[in-house]
């Protein structure tokens, strides 16, 4: 057993992901891999939290720009990261991993509500905590819920799945020329607006001293790499090199 480099981390994930090679919704066998990704990291005495996007299903921002009303917009796109959550919950317990959803929002019929307390003593018990609702608070984003919540339990880093290998110094899908960086600075993902997460979710880590790791999600054995200390992905923090 490898002995892993951090001992509480959060990790988010879009919903969009879990769409797999659908347009929208749940794919099972994509959710699947991931809960055993999630075990295979728990297995190593690694406490979890979760925080996963509703994008798969419904997005404020996009919605908002279709004429809706952007809060009624925001609130839809909630509820949408409480049903990932939801889903994401019952994969993880079909694998044997004890796991609680934790909502901003109350729904005491389906999860429970956010309390850090509750939710640090749940790490500590070995439980995953999957964070829904994002903040609770139209206007911002998952990417703003996991860096509050990271920086709430005491996280030791943020875990960015996505669906490329890390940060680019432009779009790689649009700019051929594009480099992967292995290494960047808060400030510097801020002025050169690298897509790494919002600005408000860069500042907060950067003021909490919270580094980031953006990886590929989709590479079978990368969030165990990760937690082991491989080079992997891109890492964000303050450090100059």
């Amino acid at each position: 057993m490898t002995e892993p480099a951090y001992r509480r981390i959060l990790l988010k994930l879009s919903g969009e992901m879990l769409a797999g090679d659908q347009s929208f919704g749940i794919a099972p066998d994509v959710i699947a891999r991931f809960a055993s990704e999630v075990r295979s990291i728990r297995e190593l005495g690694v406490e979890v939290a979760i925080v996963i996007g509703g994008g798969n299903i419904f997005r404020g921002i996009a919605g908002a720009s279709r004429g809706m009303e952007r809060v009624h917009a925001d609130y839809m796109g909630m509820l949408a990261t409480v049903i990932n959550a939801l889903a994401l919950q019952d994969a993880l317990e079909r694998q044997g991993v004890n796991t609680r959803v934790m909502s901003a929002i109350g729904m005491e019929k389906i999860a429970e509500p956010y309390i850090r307390r509750r939710a640090i003593r749940h790490l500590e018990k070995g439980r995953v905590v999957i964070f829904g609702a994002g903040t609770g608070n139209p206007f911002f984003s998952t990417d703003t819920a996991a860096s509050l919540r990271a920086a709430e339990i005491q996280a030791e880093i943020i875990l960015k799945g996505t669906k490329v290998d890390g940060v680019y110094s432009a779009d790689p899908m649009t700019e051929p020329d594009a480099v992967r960086l292995p290494h960047v600075r808060y400030l510097d993902a801020l002025q050169k607006g690298l897509r790494v997460m919002d600005a408000t979710a860069i500042s907060l880590c950067m003021e909490n001293d919270l580094p980031i790791i953006v990886f590929d999600m989709n590479t079978p054995g990368n969030v165990l790499r990760v937690i082991c200390g491989e080079p992997v992905g891109t890492r964000v923090d303050n450090r100059t090199n």
